[in-house]
């Protein structure tokens, strides 16, 4: 069976006011348009064209959440548990009420999470930079005391970059946070070498974000550029945060974030510090390889997969196992189910197929993206 899904965008403050109206054809609201969420979370499930919502007929079973995602500011950095840690946390938080403002976690499970551009740009920062390479960029800035004392933190021993972070976001190294953006913005007017595209989102985010210690926890990140079609996975206890552009988001069913900085929201210094994974290293970008008609982009996990489909007039079949979504973001895009069911697919909305199905086939000229649970 398939059924047609929409939902209303999520008005985060973050959020675009053009991004997706631009992607539907439609006139813009004015209004702030962060994601559509396309699942059956119960934080806000799809809208089933008949009536009701998607968590009535899959009891909220769903391994996975879909979203479109428009950002126009950074959203906050942040990171998410292990099922463990998740498990973990939602037990020792038990006693405290869903809303309860102290709380860290939603619900016991992880949040690995998948999102691959739309727009010809996004912007994101996704990991921890190798400390040398932050070393390199800090010697390009002013030589001011919070300079020297970042410095020193992450020439230390043991975990230079866990210390460095449990300082700036503890409260009292604001004077030294504010020396350090300060020097940040001054180099991204006059640096001309390689460390100028981290220099001047850096300081693109100090203009969002005056004086929050997250800024200078951004300096310490990989800055990633996507491009149309590229996708980044970020894994749990992956410190995260993106800053700009519209991508399709899928994720594990989750609503567990720790966040550490770029937000007005709780930050649990000791928590965070507690799931957060200090390895650096670059983030790998999951990039189309040759012409084929549909992208695969691998993740080690079992919750979701996605492929990306572009349709040129020849009808592409999928096989599919598991609840799946047709989400469909160009053109003109058709889905016809092995049961012979068969439904339209405006841009910015998706259609979902049950478990029976075992296949679909996709057709029009235009582009989709395909939901499914992992192997």
């Amino acid at each position: 069976m398939l059924r047609s899904l929409t939902n209303v965008p999520r008005d985060y403050a973050w959020g675009s006011s053009s991004l997706l109206a631009e992607l539907e054809g439609r006139t813009p609201t004015g209004a702030p348009e962060a994601e559509v969420w396309f699942g059956d979370h119960p934080g806000d499930p799809a809208d089933l064209a008949d009536g009701g919502t998607l968590d009535e007929v899959t009891g909220g079973s769903l391994p996975y959440l879909l979203k479109l995602l428009a950002a126009a500011r950074p959203l906050s950095i942040q990171v998410h548990p292990t099922r463990e840690q998740a498990e973990e946390g939602w037990a020792r938080e038990s006693a405290l009420p869903l809303d309860d403002p102290r709380r860290n976690y939603r619900d016991a499970n992880h949040k690995p999470e998948l999102i691959v551009a739309l727009s010809d740009r996004f912007e994101s920062l996704s990991g921890l930079r190798p400390v040398a390479d932050t070393l390199r960029i800090l010697d390009s800035l002013d030589d001011v005391p919070g300079v020297r004392a970042l410095r020193e933190r992450l020439s230390g021993e043991g975990d230079p970059l866990g210390d460095a972070i449990g300082w700036l976001l503890g409260g009292q190294a604001q004077g030294h946070v504010d020396e350090i953006i300060s020097a940040v913005v001054g180099a991204a007017a006059r640096e001309a070498g390689e460390e100028e595209p981290a220099l001047r989102a850096v300081a693109a985010i100090a203009e969002t974000s005056p004086g929050d210690p997250g800024v200078v926890v951004a300096l310490l990140m990989n800055h990633v550029v996507l491009r149309r079609g590229e996708g980044v996975f970020l894994r749990a206890g992956l410190l995260h945060a993106y800053l700009s552009g519209l991508g399709v988001e899928i994720m594990a069913a989750s609503d567990n974030v720790l966040r550490g900085g770029l937000t007005p929201k709780r930050i649990d210094v000791p928590e965070l510090l507690a799931v957060l994974d200090t390895t650096p290293g670059e983030v790998p970008v999951l990039r189309q390889t040759g012409d084929e008609a549909v992208t695969t982009y691998p993740v080690p996990v079992p919750d979701f997969a996605l492929r990306r489909v572009r349709i040129d007039g020849a009808a592409v079949t999928l096989d599919v196992s598991g609840p799946t979504m047709v989400l469909a973001t160009a053109g003109s895009v058709h889905v016809t189910a092995e049961s012979g069911a068969e439904t339209a697919v405006p841009v910015g909305t998706a259609a979902f197929a049950d478990a029976d199905e075992r296949s679909l086939t996709l057709s029009g000229a235009g582009e989709a993206f395909v939901a499914t649970p992992g192997r």
